[in-house]
C-alpha cells in the first residue's frame, strides 16, 4: 500500500525536497526547550514591520552558551551548557543539558535579530514582501 503525501499532485513540480524537510521535522519531535511563536504587528509609530517572535525558555543559559545561526533555509538555535568544575550536590534537578532546535524558513524570511532577557532567548523575523513579477515565455514553432 503506496501512501498518499500531500505533494504527490502531478501540478506541484519540485516539492520533493521541501517533502523531506517536512518528513525530518516531524520525526525530530523533542520538546526541550520549550518555545512559543507569535506575530507581532506592525508597529505605524516606529515603523516596525509585521513579524514573527520565536522565543525559547533557556533559563540557566548564558548569552555565550546559546548560538544562533541560518543554514541554507534553516534556523538553527544551540545551547551547551559547561560544567563549572567539581561540585557536590545533594540534589540535583537542573541539568546542564545541551540542546539544538531547528525551524525551516520559507523562501525570503529574514531574521532580524535576537534578545536574552530573564532567561528567554527570542528570535525576531520577518518576511519582506517579494515584488510580483512575470514572465512571458515565447513560443517556438519549427517551421
Amino acid at each position: 500500500m503506496s501512501r498518499m503525501t500531500p505533494f504527490a499532485s502531478p501540478l506541484l513540480l519540485g516539492f520533493d525536497a521541501m517533502e523531506k524537510t517536512l518528513e525530518r521535522i516531524s520525526k525530530a519531535s523533542d520538546g526541550y526547550p520549550p518555545y512559543n511563536i507569535e506575530r507581532l504587528a506592525a508597529d505605524r509609530i516606529t515603523d516596525d514591520p509585521e513579524r514573527l517572535r520565536i522565543t525559547l525558555a533557556v533559563a540557566g543559559f548564558s548569552e555565550e552558551e546559546l548560538d544562533i545561526s541560518v543554514e541554507e533555509n534553516q534556523l538553527v538555535i544551540r545551547g551547551r551548557q559547561v560544567e563549572q568544575g567539581e561540585r557536590e550536590y545533594l540534589y540535583r534537578g537542573i541539568a546542564a543539558r545541551q540542546f539544538q532546535r531547528t525551524f525551516v524558513l520559507a523562501d525570503g524570511m529574514q531574521v532580524l535579530g535576537a534578545g536574552l532577557k530573564n532567561g528567554l532567548l527570542s528570535v525576531d523575523l520577518i518576511r519582506p514582501e517579494p515584488s510580483r513579477m512575470v514572465k512571458k515565455i515565447n513560443i517556438s514553432a519549427p517551421q
